[in-house]
């Protein structure tokens, strides 16, 4: 994806410009980051980078991805200083939350985010439009003549429904739940117990899992699923019910675009309804694309 921008000069001229520009999408798994430096596309991935869970590790992560995109163009990190950068990061709940990190990193122009923005602008692009962004973590968005609006996004302890960590987390409280007798056992249920020797070692793994650790079991209940295994058919279809509940929260309706993105994201698709299932349809850019487009706006936007 290039980013070239016409610019209208007061005395009628106009410019075709090809800035420098950085994006970034931090998800609570993996970080990527995008540099574009004089028409080159530069990419680098680095780990989670969830500004609510692990700040410090959020500055870590993006600074490792500074220096190695500034190594692939054979420049300084200097050198990337005043590019027009754009954070879409997971955790980032208000404006105070991008501030320490803005402060931390080597570069003057930056804008830092939640992820959602850039999230659904990757996905559809200038149009209209709405999106359900579930990985890691959760949340929906839509694009209309009215603006962008959002559903969730706040983190598993007090949201991300649908989410890979809220799949995992799902797993293992319904597995505890087998155990108790007060839901019937499922090839599932029963693997997972014995995969941690019994209700004490699940117990011990969630009092300090992250949400990354919960997520690394939602591939699981989604393969589950797709064998009709009770348990992960119940999570699936709960999971699956509140993406549409958010979706009339936002308006949003059939006649629309919706696009399924994240890594769990498609997978809910034959748990929706005939119609909303009917409406989707593949995203345009990543989030990483977005982020290069809203960075693309800060270069010729107003200082």
């Amino acid at each position: 994806m290039f980013f070239q921008i016409k610019v209208l000069y007061r005395s009628g001229m106009e410019m075709t410009l090809e800035p420098n520009l950085i994006g970034v999408d931090g998800g609570g798994t993996a970080c990527r980051i995008c540099l574009i430096w004089r028409g080159q596309r530069i990419e680098a991935r680095m780990g989670g980078a969830n500004v609510t869970t692990d700040p410090s590790g959020a500055v870590a992560a993006i600074t490792e991805g500074l220096h190695d995109v500034a190594r692939q163009a054979d420049i300084t990190v200097s050198q990337l200083r005043d590019c027009p950068t754009y954070l879409g990061l997971a955790g980032v709940v208000g404006p105070a939350d991008g501030v320490d990190l803005a402060a931390a990193l080597p570069l003057s122009r930056v804008i830092v985010a939640d992820d959602r923005l850039s999230s659904m602008r990757g996905a559809l692009g200038h149009g209209h439009g709405a999106v359900a962004a579930v990985g890691t973590g959760s949340f929906l968005g839509r694009l209309s003549d009215d603006g962008a609006r959002f559903v969730g996004g706040w983190g598993l302890i007090l949201g991300d429904q649908a989410s890979g960590a809220w799949l995992g987390r799902g797993l293992l409280s319904a597995s505890l739940d087998a155990c108790d007798g007060l839901r019937r056992t499922t090839v599932l249920t029963d693997d997972v117990l014995k995969e941690f020797d019994g209700p004490a070692g699940l117990v011990a793994f969630a009092r300090t899992a992250s949400p990354a650790e919960f997520a690394a079991w939602a591939p699981r209940v989604i393969a589950a699923a797709q064998a009709e295994d009770p348990t992960a058919l119940g999570l699936m279809g709960a999971g699956a019910a509140y993406l549409e509940t958010a979706l009339t929260t936002l308006d949003w309706n059939p006649a629309e675009r919706l696009c399924l993105i994240g890594g769990v994201g498609p997978h809910f698709k034959p748990y929706l309804s005939r119609a909303v299932a009917a409406a989707c349809v593949a995203p345009q850019g990543s989030a990483l694309d977005g982020a290069l487009m809203l960075a693309a706006e800060m270069a010729v936007a107003p200082p």
